[in-house]
């Protein structure tokens, strides 16, 4: 789940880490006011869950707090890769003599957190890794140590810098290690870091996307994971609603399946066979009726859909079950959109049944199953 940038800063500040002065907006009546309080040129900064905000546009500088009021307008009545800004932070503009790079991440192939750091900040760290990979310093912590002050200043150092400055910026890389630990995060970074000209160091941008799967610890974001405003498509946002593991594709061939593997397995052969698929839908073992008409609902509010691929394997799903969904699914949403079914497991031959007499034929094979629907959706159903 992804946090506001306004909300990042607030957590860091919190944690002892230099932010601009500044407050949200939602109209520019109250961003002319905070302009006014601050009294100085501010950066009016769209709140978006998005990334390449700047690039997009989303990031604007005012002179004055009428300036500020006509560029939160502007902003207020703009979307940013589909997503409406409803909100901008204004806060004071920097005076800024470098941007540099500090985020911590996960690591799948070494199962641990990974510091990365670098002295160019303010372009996408994928950026500076491909043109110039010698300005990337990289730092995996051990789970069982942690990541020390040893390890933050010899970061500091290898971003150029000494002294005063170097315990300064140790520090700040310290504190946020801590608020990653403390919010089971996925990802978190400031980007860019500023030095200013005075010599200090300030977080000018921040992102934090706490996991998922760690938000019973945080109840405060939990009602927050399938709200409006965020990239998720809108069945994602449902599947969220539902406790249906979905993401969303760019094919035109509907999947659903039980268990992750096998819907894995599902996306490879369709892929293979020469199709593209439209979404990952996994309803689970055991999965009842109710759910699975649920999921081919979701799947079928999908205009991009031309057909649907439902992969099941019966063990501790039945497979009469997922037959009765099916049906209930077909008659609620009253969809004409073909379907290839593969059917096996528990209760086969019940599921068989039910859905041979309602009209629909079963495979065996996935394969078989798989070459089937790309061949009915490349020739129009």
């Amino acid at each position: 789940m992804k946090l506001y940038e306004y909300e990042a800063k607030e957590i860091f500040s919190r944690y002892g880490m230099p932010t601009p002065k500044g407050e949200i907006a939602t109209s520019p009546k109250q961003a002319r006011a905070i302009a006014t309080k601050l009294g100085i040129s501010v950066a009016v900064k769209a709140q978006a869950l998005v990334s390449g905000r700047g690039k997009a546009g989303g990031i604007l500088f005012a002179s004055s707090p009428q300036e500020t009021a006509t560029l939160t307008r502007k902003l207020l009545d703009t979307k940013i890769k589909t997503i409406r800004v409803q909100s901008v932070l204004v806060e004071e503009k920097l005076a800024i003599r470098k941007e540099l790079y500090f985020g911590i991440t996960t690591d799948r192939s070494s199962q641990s957190y990974v510091v990365i750091a670098s002295s160019e900040g303010g372009i996408d760290i994928e950026e500076v890794a491909t043109v110039m990979p010698e300005r990337i310093v990289r730092v995996l912590i051990n789970p069982f140590y942690g990541f020390r002050s040893y390890h933050a200043r010899q970061i500091a150092r290898k971003l150029g810098y000494t002294g005063s400055q170097l315990h300064d910026l140790a520090g700040i890389f310290i504190q946020l290690y801590k608020v990653a630990m403390d919010y089971d995060v996925e990802l978190t970074e400031i980007n860019p870091l500023v030095e200013t000209v005075e010599g200090r160091f300030v977080v000018a941008d921040a992102r934090l996307l706490v996991d998922d799967n760690a938000l019973y610890r945080h109840p405060e974001y939990k009602e927050r994971v399938a709200q409006e405003g965020t990239e998720l498509s809108p069945q994602e946002i449902e599947a969220q609603k539902s406790k249906l593991a979905y993401v969303s594709l760019d094919g035109n061939i509907g999947i659903i399946g039980n268990g992750a593997g096998l819907v894995m397995a599902t996306l490879d052969v369709i892929q293979l066979s020469g199709g593209s698929p439209a979404n990952f839908l996994d309803v689970g073992g055991g999965a009842s009726s109710d759910k699975m008409a649920l999921a081919l609902d979701l799947v079928l509010s999908d205009s991009k859909v031309g057909i649907v691929f439902i992969n099941i394997l019966g063990g501790i799903t039945r497979c009469d079950e997922v037959a009765k969904g099916i049906l209930e699914a077909k008659k609620r949403v009253g969809s004409v959109k073909p379907m290839v079914i593969r059917l096996v497991g528990t209760n086969e031959e019940e599921g068989r049944r039910i859905l041979t007499e309602a009209g629909i034929h079963v495979l065996n094979s996935m394969e078989e199953a798989a070459k089937k629907a790309v061949e009915m959706v490349k020739s129009g159903g």
